[in-house]
């Protein structure tokens, strides 16, 4: 769920603010599958904790939820009779609050992205297995069969379609985040940028996105500037000290940096959010299994179920992501096209 390069075509949702997690440390390994980051639990005690262990990256909150078996008699014979659900995270070498990293205790897989994982094994019946690892070697693992399904931020594209099934989760979006004290928001509208000074890191989406932005108020006669930055603390430096105006990047990192500065002098807050597919679609994070596995639908109904039973939303304020929620989970919605996957 990450590096300096902040959200790459392929792996949407890099965070800016990962780079500067003191937790990075617990993940110094650089390649492969981390078996100190592999964690298990849930399913047997009918509760769920999330936010667990996030050195204050979440609010821990403890869920209920059981399986239910008109769901779980959906599952592949293969993986009902193993009783496990082995779930792929991409969150090395360094991890990416808020969706996956090493908690506070040094050792175990926190996060969004895992948490959600749990509880939707919980719902199917079956102990969550999960493996860490970078992710590249999400896929392979998806490939290989080492991994059922993998919870890793991974965005649908019609590119993935060909070898991949999803069952949809959260939203992918943009966001930009201001000094909490600033009274300007984005509100959807390219033109609230006008003569405005923003942030945004080179050769990433949001670039792409800003970019064309900047050149449709240019032919209004209108002006906004773009400033570049080595790294995420230069980016929040500028920020505090009103360089800028604003920093348009993935909102799970946004939302991370926003919970981290809380009640401090350089407090942020989000201004308004956008789409990572564009304008003309919304992008859409999605469980990933291999194509024709039988997995997407039980485990869109899984994600129906905790959406239905109000433990999704749970999950999604414990880690500030309420703003990426989706109202249903969608197996194969239409993804990013191919010229842009």
């Amino acid at each position: 769920m990450p590096t300096l390069s902040l959200r790459g075509r392929l792996h949407r949702g890099l965070t800016a603010t990962a780079a500067v997690a003191s937790l990075a440390a617990g993940l110094a390994a650089c390649g492969g599958d981390s078996d100190a980051a592999t964690t298990s639990g849930g399913a047997a005690s009918g509760t769920v904790t999330v936010g667990a262990l996030s050195n204050g990256a979440a609010k821990e909150t403890t869920v209920k939820v059981a399986e239910v078996k008109a769901i779980s008699a959906e599952l592949p014979k293969s993986i009902a009779s193993s009783g496990e659900l082995t779930i792929g995270v991409g969150a090395l070498p360094a991890g990416s609050p808020p969706l996956a990293f090493v908690g506070s205790d040094q050792k175990t897989l926190t996060g969004a992205e895992p948490d959600l994982a749990r509880l939707v094994a919980t719902v199917l019946g079956l102990k969550p297995v999960v493996n860490n690892s970078t992710f590249e070697n999400v896929f392979i693992g998806l490939d290989s069969g080492k991994n059922d399904v993998a919870f890793s931020n991974v965005t649908v594209t019609e590119e993935r379609k060909k070898k991949y099934e999803f069952a949809t989760y959260r939203q992918d979006n943009l966001a930009f985040v201001v000094p909490k004290k600033s009274t300007w928001n984005f509100d959807d509208d390219y033109e609230n940028l006008a003569g405005q000074t923003v942030a945004v890191s080179a050769g990433t989406n949001q670039e792409k996105i800003l970019l064309e932005w900047k050149a449709k108020l240019a032919k209004e006669g209108k002006k906004l500037t773009v400033k570049y930055f080595q790294d995420a603390n230069s980016i929040y430096l500028a920020l505090a000290g009103g360089k800028i105006d604003s920093y348009f990047g993935p909102n799970p990192g946004i939302a991370y940096h926003n919970a981290q500065t809380a009640g401090t002098p350089k407090a942020t807050r989000t201004a308004g959010k956008f789409s990572g597919a564009g304008a003309t679609l919304q992008g859409l994070i999605a469980a990933t299994a291999k194509k024709d596995s039988g997995l997407a639908k039980p485990l869109a109904d899984a994600i129906n179920h905790l959406i239905k039973n109000g433990q999704y939303a749970k999950w999604l304020a414990a880690w500030n992501l309420s703003n990426e929620a989706v109202a249903t989970s969608e197996v194969n919605p239409p993804g990013l096209p191919l010229d842009n996957s």
